[in-house]
């Protein structure tokens, strides 16, 4: 059902570029991974099936990831986390959507390093949240890599970390964006 509602986002993007004549650089392979450090034990994982979109010439943006799709180092963590955490089945996946706001000063026709500054509503495990980063725009032959670094708290998205385990896990996690876009064409 998660990748036919995939399927349907992205019928939905490839009309909207036809009909706007929009500037759409797409992925579908995004990387996301987060981190958390904590004194006992860091954790991290990765997803590389992320769905990225970008529009040029308006400056919004959306991203999605299956919450199955995170890869850890211990296939242990990776049950709990999509069972006891995230509670994957409930809540499969996370979104994105927002703006980059200082998009004007990006010119996604030339090659270069542009600095981006990111605004939207980020939706994990129900919940969605006002959140802001700093990135960059890097523009190459015609396509499109996004990077960004944010942190999060888990108990703004109502992620409970038992008091069992309270030292082993930190509140706080970084999230890091990687994506390498190509023009959707229509």
């Amino acid at each position: 059902m998660c990748r036919r509602s995939f399927g349907v986002i992205i019928a939905i993007l490839f009309f909207n570029c036809i009909v706007s004549g929009q500037a759409l650089f797409f992925s579908k392979s995004g990387k996301i991974t987060f981190y958390s450090k904590s004194p006992l034990e860091n954790i991290e994982a990765s997803n590389k099936s992320a769905t990225c979109v970008i529009d040029s010439k308006t400056g919004n943006m959306q991203f999605a990831v299956l919450m199955k799709g995170f890869e850890f180092k211990k296939a242990r963590m990776q049950e709990h986390f999509n069972e006891n955490y995230v509670e994957s089945d409930k809540f499969p996946k996370s979104e994105f959507k927002g703006k980059i706001i200082n998009n004007a000063d990006i010119n996604y026709t030339n090659d270069g390093s542009y600095d981006a500054k990111v605004t939207g509503k980020l939706t994990i495990h129900g919940q969605t949240k006002e959140v802001e980063a700093d990135g960059k725009i890097n523009v190459k032959d015609g396509k499109v890599s996004a990077t960004s670094v944010f942190n999060i708290l888990l108990s703004d998205f109502n992620i409970r970390i038992p008091k069992l385990v309270k030292d082993n896990i930190s509140n706080n996690i970084s999230i890091m964006v990687n994506c390498s876009l190509e023009p959707l064409k229509g």
